[in-house]
């Protein structure tokens, strides 16, 4: 889909980058998120007070939300995955949130973002198999019953492979789909006053979105975590 007004983009054209801000404009804008990230945890963090206050309050709240909600799907052995699966939720809900800022574009509408997240998801998922197990990781593909091992083995890779394309596609999907839904309603019923309420079912479609991979991921750790059966 092609935007009529990307601030970035024209930013990047004015530097003499315009043919690689045409042709990735997710990336562009995923630095856009980065920058956005870097800077408000620069505020967060400037000041640590025992007392927090202003931004590092705002901050320490919605940490602490997410990891006792990990520690309550995962328990406690999990709580060091914090870093990984709260950058996967604030990184993915900032990039949906964007794309309902005029001319800014949401990263998680190219399936380059939501592939690039799905991977390391499920590639870190065995590396804390592997991690927790060794090489008794390898159990977790092979079923309870010996005879039946090479189908179940089978079966097993079918489903992880599966799991990266059911989390690509259902983020892509759904930011693809609301940007499509947006750009239309620009086009036929003006610039300000048709889009507003899907834009505002657009704040908590974008949180939904990012909700449901942050628990599928911690779903997909707490399995490697487990003891195969």
């Amino acid at each position: 889909m092609e935007h009529p007004y990307l601030f970035f983009v024209k930013l990047f054209e004015a530097i003499g980058l315009g043919h690689f801000a045409h042709a990735y404009p997710h990336v562009v804008y995923s630095w856009v998120v980065m920058a956005l990230l870097i800077f408000f945890g620069y505020l967060a963090s400037r000041k640590i007070n025992m007392i927090p206050r202003g931004a590092q309050n705002f901050f320490e709240l919605v940490v602490s939300g997410i990891e006792e909600f990990m520690v309550d799907v995962v328990g406690e052995e999990g709580r060091w995955l914090l870093p990984l699966a709260a950058t996967v939720f604030i990184y993915i809900f900032v990039c949906n949130l964007i794309g309902l800022v005029p001319g800014f574009y949401p990263p998680t509408a190219s399936i380059n973002t939501t592939l690039s997240c799905a991977l390391v998801v499920v590639v870190f998922t065995h590396v804390i198999g592997i991690k927790y197990h060794g090489v008794k990781y390898v159990k977790h593909f092979m079923g309870p019953v010996w005879w039946m091992s090479p189908l179940i083995f089978v079966i097993e890779v079918i489903g992880h492979v599966a799991r990266i394309l059911s989390l690509t596609f259902r983020l892509f999907g759904n930011m693809a789909g609301h940007e499509l839904v947006l750009a239309i309603l620009f086009l036929l019923a003006g610039a300000f006053l048709a889009p507003l309420p899907i834009m505002a079912l657009g704040i908590f479609v974008s949180f939904v979105q990012a909700f449901v991979f942050f628990l599928l991921s911690i779903i997909y750790f707490s399995g490697a975590m487990e003891h195969a059966h």
